[in-house]
């Protein structure tokens, strides 16, 4: 399947109602509101290619850009490639769950997140968190440094208060999966979603909200989820 044939496909899997929830949540036009259990044939055909992706992810179609993610070829993209990715993505959707998603599946993956942690960029510091979140909830513990993991526990609880919107989801949703997924430091996860409370979102909206890692946490304690591993980071 070309360019073309893969437009005209997604365009058909367009739905009014679920392209309503994705501008709801920050997607703005080109989009087509594919639901993206819908794509799963589609990429099963098509399997991996990036240069398909590359021409899909350039289109600025919100559609078109999450299935960019589904069929890209993680071992082929270098650090600029992921680079450029991330400047095109525009809210966290793209940032979260395409950028950060196929990240997670590369050798590079902690080199670049830490980077776009450290960019003070609010959707490349919610990709770089969010990205740890997908290496922690699917590769062994022995993949990590312990005291890195750590570290990165004492600077949520000293910023999450005062960073960007998007940035406070990836660092709550950091504490949660430390507590959940990587066992070494189940206990100082605890103990940080408890230092750090509930943190408020959406200050600028009329109503805000909370985030509260330790009711998740413990939510997933009561179910019997402590050491979680998925086995695919990409759908």
């Amino acid at each position: 399947m070309d360019l073309d044939n893969v437009m005209q496909e997604l365009e058909a899997l367009g739905k009014e109602r679920t392209k309503k929830i994705y501008v709801s949540n920050g997607a703005r036009e080109p989009l087509f509101g594919v639901a993206t259990g819908h794509m799963k044939p589609m990429s099963k055909l098509i399997k991996k290619n990036q240069p398909l992706a590359e021409q899909l992810y350039a289109t600025g179609n919100y559609d078109a850009m999450y299935f960019a993610g589904v069929i890209a070829d993680p071992d082929v993209m270098t650090e600029a490639d992921f680079d450029r990715w991330i400047d095109s993505a525009y809210f966290y959707m793209l940032s979260d769950y395409v950028v950060a998603v196929t990240l997670a599946e590369t050798d590079i993956a902690q080199e670049v997140a830490d980077k776009w942690i450290a960019s003070g960029e609010e959707l490349r510091m919610s990709a770089g968190w969010s990205c740890y979140c997908w290496l922690l909830g699917s590769r062994p513990d022995r993949e990590f440094d312990e005291s890195k993991i750590a570290n990165m526990l004492r600077r949520v609880e000293e910023e999450i208060h005062e960073s960007p919107e998007r940035t406070k989801y990836a660092m709550n949703n950091f504490i949660y999966t430390v507590a959940t997924s990587y066992s070494p430091l189940h206990d100082l996860a605890v103990q940080t979603a408890q230092a750090v409370g509930p943190v408020e979102v959406n200050k600028d909206k009329v109503k805000s909200k909370f985030l509260n890692a330790s009711d998740n946490i413990q939510k997933a304690m009561d179910r019997g989820q402590l050491g979680f591993k998925r086995k695919h980071v990409r759908c």
